[in-house]
């Protein structure tokens, strides 16, 4: 912790206007693995800075496509916004919220899902173009690459998992993808309702660090799978996205839910290797391989397949 409150100072003291005040109040937020936030009150004013773990560029992740897409969903109202940028430890500075979390059993309400539907359709139809790439296939290749190099432990049907993966590979490749904005990384602590006096406050994405140009049914079927929802808040979740509900967007979701689980579980898996924290990421690699598997071994996968390749709806 000693070297975490010298990096906030050392923050602290390369942001213009916070670098010279004296009453300075610094408090460190929970939530966080890899990454490590405090709020920091001066004269009235709260701000969030965001000190980037050690070693995270392993994962794959740009501090520069980070702060461009979180400063993006900032101006457009989705995330909080970025007042400043730390270079070169790409460390970002946001407006302080006052918010809570949403309980996965709130947000998975159908009012709550119309508003996660909009805040990312904004998203995909309003940010700029993103310097930095997101396909689950390539990630997950690179993410082995990496635990090889780490000597992580691989599940004993690794190579089974490999050729489910390219069964979906070779499926959505049938019509392929338009690279859009997106975040990635839907997870529930990474949403929150703004508090407002007297009003209704807005739903607010966090952690923007693995955002990149990628599809559009990887952030749909990472919310879900996040969430856990179930066949009626499937369907809801893709109305209140497209206004309709096709045979071909829901096995696009449908196939995606299952590879958003296997990044999570290689994105445990890389961090067995790297990481130098007490966290159980065997754990948790585990787990998320467990409900890799269930999902496609589902009794419609060859079905969803035939139809995520389809050329019409």
């Amino acid at each position: 912790m000693m070297t975490m409150t010298l990096a906030i100072d050392k923050a602290i003291a390369k942001v213009p206007f916070l670098a010279g005040s004296k009453n300075i109040k610094k408090t460190a937020l929970s939530g966080g693995i890899t990454n490590m936030n405090f709020k920091v009150d001066v004269d009235g004013r709260s701000y969030v800075i965001r000190l980037a773990g050690e070693g995270t560029e392993q994962l794959g992740i740009k501090r520069d496509v980070e702060y461009a897409a979180n400063y993006a969903a900032g101006q457009l109202g989705i995330a909080p916004e970025v007042v400043y940028f730390i270079e070169p430890e790409g460390y970002i500075v946001t407006r302080f919220i006052t918010g809570k979390v949403i309980p996965p059993d709130v947000i998975t309400q159908p009012d709550y899902l119309a508003r996660v539907a909009k805040k990312l359709r904004l998203f995909h139809r309003r940010a700029p173009k993103l310097k930095g790439e997101f396909n689950v296939f390539r990630r997950v290749e690179m993410l082995e690459k990496v635990s090889r190099k780490n000597k992580a432990k691989f599940p004993h049907d690794w190579d089974w998992i490999v050729q489910k993966t390219k069964e979906v590979e070779k499926a959505l490749a049938k019509d392929p993808y338009i690279p859009t904005p997106c975040h990635n990384d839907l997870l529930n602590l990474n949403w929150l309702e703004e508090g407002v006096a007297g009003d209704i406050g807005e739903i607010r994405l966090l952690d923007w660090e693995y955002a990149g140009m990628g599809d559009i049914f990887f952030d749909l079927g990472n919310f879900s799978h996040h969430h856990r929802l179930n066949e009626e808040q499937v369907e809801r979740f893709l109305f209140e996205y497209f206004g309709e509900v096709t045979d071909k967007q829901y096995a696009r979701l449908r196939l995606m839910w299952p590879m958003s689980e296997l990044h999570e579980s290689m994105w445990g898996t890389t961090q067995t290797g790297i990481s130098k924290l007490e966290e159980d990421f065997q754990g948790y690699a585990d787990l998320w391989f467990a409900r890799f598997r269930t999902h496609v071994t589902d009794y419609r996968w060859e079905q969803w397949l035939k139809d995520a390749g389809k050329k019409t709806k």
